[in-house]
């Protein structure tokens, strides 16, 4: 514990690794704590990011670890960082294994965890022919028979949405429809049928989806299935650590509240990626993590110009 880091970032996922490359070249000490499982391993690949269109998550973030170590500053560890306390200058980190590491600054970039239906079926889908964001996956289902499982205002949002990758696309609602005339109106206007039947179980060949199986017993073909999603902290660190959280939105429930600098509520403590974030994407995780850690190399000039 005697050392003193410029940073300890806590997640090796997009927005860890980009915040410690920029640290790393700011020629800040500094450690990486990853707990790994990042929530998009399971995809086949990260979609629309430059550069890395369609390469697997676990691909990108081995590449990230290797460009890490042309900085001797940058030290990425494995394990989970428990609990946190101090003051700006001087946090002291638990960490699963028993250690403790002081840091002048803190990033959460622990990533998030997604809730979606319990549903048999749907698991070893997740990620590739049932996801939760068309920007990401859409592509790959194009022109393809799809469907879209949720209810509510988020349904209709998300099935008009999915409309611009395919003109077959069904609303199932998993029960009475919870939709107003004009919402069913606007359906019907972009030429979505809603489907009120109970939803029992996802069946696939060879990993892909085949159909939606019906408590009736009767299914409905589809290639692809959009699943309404929340998105919950993975860790229980940033609670620990006293950081407000912003108001819950229609996807994440428990986002971390930060200002235009990618500060928390709780001096020398930032945060960057989905766990902030209302929108989970790679390409954006990997902006705000560079974009946090120029913030987190200001701050400590500032402290230490005072």
């Amino acid at each position: 514990m005697d050392k003193i880091w410029d940073c300890v970032i806590v997640g090796g996922g997009a927005a860890g690794l980009s915040a410690a490359l920029v640290l790393g070249r700011a020629r800040r000490e500094t450690l990486v704590i990853d707990a790994g499982a990042q929530s998009n391993l399971a995809a086949h690949g990260v979609g629309g990011l430059l550069g890395f269109d369609g390469v697997p998550p676990a691909q990108l973030y081995a590449q990230g670890r290797q460009e890490l170590t042309a900085y001797p500053n940058v030290e990425v560890r494995s394990g989970e960082a428990l609990t946190a306390d101090g003051i700006a200058g001087d946090f002291a980190v638990a960490l699963a294994d028993g250690d403790v590491v002081r840091t002048r600054r803190v990033l959460l970039a622990m990533g998030m965890r997604y809730e979606s239906p319990d549903l048999p079926g749907l698991r070893q889908l997740w990620g590739n022919s049932v996801f939760h964001c068309p920007f990401c996956h859409g592509w790959e289902v194009r022109d393809k028979p799809l469907a879209v499982l949720a209810n509510g205002d988020r349904a209709v949002h998300m099935a008009v949405l999915l409309r611009g990758w395919s003109d077959d696309v069904v609303l199932l609602t998993g029960g009475p429809a919870d939709l107003t005339d004009d919402q069913r109106s606007r359906l019907t206007q972009v030429g979505v049928d809603v489907d009120e039947r109970v939803v029992s179980e996802l069946c696939s060949v060879n990993r892909i989806l085949d159909s939606v199986v019906f408590a009736d017993g009767t299914s409905l073909a589809r290639s692809g299935l959009l699943v309404a999603t929340t998105l919950h902290q993975r860790s229980a660190l940033a609670a620990k650590l006293g950081v407000a959280f912003a108001a819950a939105g229609p996807v994440t429930a428990e986002a971390i509240e930060i200002d235009g600098m990618y500060r928390t509520s709780v001096p020398g403590v930032f945060a960057a990626g989905d766990v902030c974030a209302q929108m989970p994407q790679v390409a954006a995780a990997i902006a705000a993590g560079s974009a946090a850690a120029a913030s987190i190399v200001m701050s400590l000039m500032e402290e230490q110009s005072v």
